[in-house]
């Protein structure tokens, strides 16, 4: 500023010039002072990014995920050292099984090196049924915490979050759980996974999510080893969400990562992919509670109030922003697809009851899918679409748990597309790991199930197979078979891939010529005959005897292709003849003979509930 020739200019001009002089200096202190002011606020935003960390964990069923969780919230204050267990799983069912069902996010205060980080931590299922909302959680965060169990090693879980990880480009910091137990095979485990991730021994983190041991140098490993997130606080509104729910007072409200811009009440602002348009009512963090907030700004991890009335206007991967001033959509939002189709059918009189029901759960399930359904021999129902078995089973549970209803769920089958004439079935990349000496039962295995086998990789004492395999084939019993091939030690995962080409046909169970159609059933034509042939015999044994024959017979089409008979109740006519002529106990059978044959043409028969029950609950 001193050498300014606009100061010199007004030196030469006497008083006059010693007062422009004044104002110019002034002018000019004015510019640095909000200057100054300009560049300590950009570098207060740009260190208030920079001390975000957004992180999840992922690991396999019952690896520890949810009790280094609540270590997690003890070491940075969010609750006091032993306020309970599975402080994130907020369902009575998450706790009894041990898996994470609903996420949950914690945003935590952490102190390092003289500086306050806010951690957001998001608590994600790690069942491939959540394949979708996993990867969705994971596109939230910028980096994950890879547990793995030091009793059990790498399992097949692990490796399948994992390639959602790689991706999506995470930061990837290894840990090894467990380390307190005297079964702890520390050193192998640290050799698998080093392996799996080709990285140094040194760089995984050894801990007890049990006692606490080396958590604090997790928490350093996760200062250093996650990036901040990006600062892109000056562009449009971006807001990804990663899970949604319904509440009776608040409408739905989002669980969001502001990816750009920032989020305050007041604004209006839309759902790109559903295209609903809102005022926000109320946002903020979480930490095990609401904590309500005027903004949300850049790299955060908050909710969001929206006053929508049900999750299927605002999806899991929809892309919130302004709705005068609109962002792009993000990338990676696509609808919720139902793979697996069971029936549900209520005790009589119930299907109301049982229709109320559905409607709840699907406000906080816009994955489920469900519609009226008649049977025969049970009443009514509903057709269910879920992600696969385990979302299945969590729907009975909660309709049995919270409804007081009791339900019979057949069993599940896969839901087939059909285009031109032509049938397609859904298929499935899976992994398995195990150890090496069943590697020669697991491709059998894989083969018997119609599936391909792709790649096989050596993790110390342990395998990891890859393949590809229907759907049908695997919900089935493909997991009982692999536990029973690898003595208990083997364990699978996997992710949908695409729908192929099959050779469907359907096969009618046809009693005593008319067709029952409860138990058509699409079934692959090179296994429709044995399917056929299963189904009737179990129906002989099922199916009370009755005063005449009872024909049981599979069909495709008009053709044939297995039969059993159910022989008729003999009963015994010449029971008082005491002696006499053997002719007039002849005569009372053939009596008894014709009248069983006009049953036989005109009567029905007469088959209990119990027995479609039997033969369609699910195993």
């Amino acid at each position: 500023m001193d050498g300014d020739p606009r100061l010199s200019t007004a030196n030469s001009h006497g008083r006059g010039g010693h007062l422009a002089l004044v104002v110019v200096k002034l002018r000019y202190a004015i510019v640095r002072l909000v200057y100054q002011d300009i560049s300590q606020l950009t570098g207060i935003l740009s260190k208030m990014t920079d001390l975000i960390r957004n992180f999840a964990i992922v690991a396999h069923i019952d690896h520890g995920k949810s009790t280094l969780a609540d270590r997690l919230l003890e070491k940075t204050g969010a609750v006091k050292v032993g306020s309970g267990e599975q402080l994130l799983d907020t369902m009575d069912l998450e706790r009894e099984r041990g898996i994470t069902i609903k996420l949950n996010p914690a945003r935590l205060a952490y102190a390092f090196t003289g500086k306050e980080y806010q951690f957001n931590l998001i608590d994600t299922p790690g069942h491939a049924d959540f394949g979708y909302e996993v990867s969705r959680s994971l596109a939230a965060v910028e980096g994950v915490i890879l547990l793995v169990d030091a009793t059990q090693g790498v399992q097949a879980q692990t490796i399948s979050n994992l390639e959602i990880a790689r991706q999506l480009k995470l930061a990837i910091v290894p840990v090894v759980n467990k380390i307190d137990l005297p079964t702890a095979q520390i050193a192998e485990t640290t050799q698998e996974i080093a392996q799996l991730l080709n990285c140094d021994e040194g760089e995984i983190v050894a801990v007890s999510a049990k006692t606490g041991a080396g958590v604090d140098e997790l928490m350093a490993a996760i200062i250093k080893r996650i990036p901040p997130p990006t600062d892109q606080s000056k562009d449009k509104l971006q807001a990804l969400v990663f899970d949604s729910f319904f509440d009776q007072f608040l409408g739905v409200i989002a669980y969001v990562k502001i990816v750009s811009g920032q989020l305050a009440v007041g604004q209006k602002l839309t759902m790109l992919a559903t295209d609903r348009t809102f005022s926000p009512s109320q946002l903020g963090a979480i930490q095990l509670k609401r904590l309500p907030r005027t903004t949300l700004k850049c790299g955060e991890i908050g909710y969001l109030a929206t006053g929508l009335k049900t999750v299927a206007d605002c999806r899991v991967g929809d892309t919130v922003t302004v709705a005068a001033d609109p962002g792009r959509s993000l990338s990676g939002y696509r609808e919720p697809l139902p793979l697996v189709l069971a029936n549900i059918f209520p005790e009589p009189g119930e299907d109301r009851l049982l229709a109320v029901a559905l409607g709840k759960l699907k406000l906080n399930d816009a994955s489920l899918t469900y519609q009226p359904t008649h049977s025969q021999a049970l009443g009514m129902g509903f057709t269910v679409g879920c992600l696969g078995l385990l979302h299945l089973e969590i729907v009975k549970e909660r309709l049995e748990r919270e409804y007081d209803l009791t339900v019979l769920v057949t069993t599940p089958t896969v839901e087939y597309r059909f285009e031109d004439q032509t049938s397609f079935e859904p298929w499935i990349s899976g992994e398995i790991v195990s150890p090496q000496a069943y590697f020669g039962a697991i491709t059998q295995l894989i083969d018997r199930h119609r599936g391909v086998f792709h790649s096989v990789e050596y993790l110390g004492s342990r395998l990891l197979c890859r393949f590809q395999a229907p759907l049908i084939e695997i919900i089935i019993d493909f997991n009982d078979a692999l536990k029973s091939s690898t003595a208990g030690y083997g364990s699978m995962d996997y992710q949908f891939l695409d729908y192929r080409p099959v050779d469907l046909v359907t096969v009618d169970l046809v009693i005593n010529g008319e067709k029952i159609d409860a138990l058509s059933r699409p079934i692959i034509k090179s296994r429709a005959e044995s399917y056929g042939r299963q189904t009737v015999e179990r129906l002989k044994e099922l199916i009370p005897r009755q005063n005449f024959e009872v024909a049981v017979q599979a069909a495709i089409g008009g053709k044939i292709i297995a039969r059993e008979t159910v022989p008729a109740v003999r009963k015994d006519v010449t029971a008082k003849l005491y002696g006499g002529d053997v002719s007039r106990k002849k005569k009372l059978l053939e009596k008894q003979k014709k009248g069983k044959k006009r049953l036989k043409l005109f009567g029905r028969v007469e088959i209990p509930s119990e027995v479609f029950v039997d033969l369609l609950k699910k195993n």
